[in-house]
């Protein structure tokens, strides 16, 4: 198991320093004024609230035709640095909670320049996450390096639940803004919802497995900090009476890199 993590991340240290040279950076929606922190976040929450139905699906088409709100959002983004407003971003809460939204609102602006792919598998992905670079609070950076390098580091493990790249593997999308205020229990929320999943989370009784969703194979040390195995991780979320088997191995559900369209057919 070590040297199959030190060779991933050894392999994974290479191709990124492969991609950096081969990177390319994506224009940013340009607002004359920078908004408001609350209108940003307004234009945010008209965007989740009319473009992503119930299941977490989001109507991309319809959001190509009027995207003006997440472009502002984008746009706020891609100008303001969290780390240099104090005022407006005072403690953790609010710095992680403005980093997921940021996050997820920059992965769904990828989906629209990527021209509506119906897959990031393969190559995409490779593209999607690595190769393109985005202005994020005033820094060029990746989706990949902005989730490990400036999320990750943040120590809540609970994010990985929370982030979305817009495709059907990802924990679902909620249709509201995280908020700085709440940000604890709709992380708590999220985690329990995703580990309540079929997709995510089954057991093969005959075979005495646990399979559950590979987002927990790609960070497992993120996990492991608060439990001794995958499977008491995935406990702490189970409702009462739907404990996994500790003693059971574990097996992963391969990831659905398919993007999360709302099929409005």
């Amino acid at each position: 198991m070590k040297m199959r993590t030190f060779l991933v991340h050894s392999l994974g240290f290479v191709l990124v320093s492969l991609l950096t040279a081969c990177s390319s950076l994506v224009r940013m929606p340009e607002e004359k004024a920078v908004p408001s922190h609350e209108e940003a976040l307004k234009s945010w929450a008209r965007v989740l609230n009319q473009f992503v139905n119930e299941k977490g699906e989001v109507n991309f088409k319809g959001l190509l035709e009027k995207r003006g709100d997440l472009d502002k959002y984008v746009a706020y983004v891609a100008q303001v640095d969290p780390h240099q407003n104090k005022r407006i971003f005072p403690d953790d809460s609010a710095l992680l909670a403005h980093h997921i939204n940021a996050y997820n609102a920059v992965s769904m602006f990828n989906i629209l320049d990527s021209e509506l792919p119906e897959s990031l598998s393969g190559l995409k992905k490779v593209k999607f996450f690595y190769f393109k670079k985005f202005v994020i609070g005033t820094q060029e950076m990746s989706l990949y390096t902005y989730e490990n390098e400036v999320i990750r580091k943040m120590g809540e493990e609970r994010v990985h639940f929370a982030l979305n790249c817009m495709s059907k593997g990802c924990p679902r999308l909620p249709k509201k803004p995280f908020t700085a205020k709440n940000l604890s229990k709709e992380l708590e929320d999220q985690a329990r919802f995703f580990f309540s999943e079929e997709r995510n989370v089954q057991v093969d009784e005959k075979e005495k497995k646990v399979l559950l969703s590979e987002i927990l194979d790609f960070f497992p040390e993120d996990f492991l900090k608060k439990e001794k195995t995958l499977i008491g991780y995935a406990n702490r979320y189970r409702v009462e009476g739907k404990s996994l088997p500790e003693a059971y191995k574990i097996a992963f559900i391969p990831y659905d890199w398919r993007v999360n369209h709302w099929s409005l057919h």
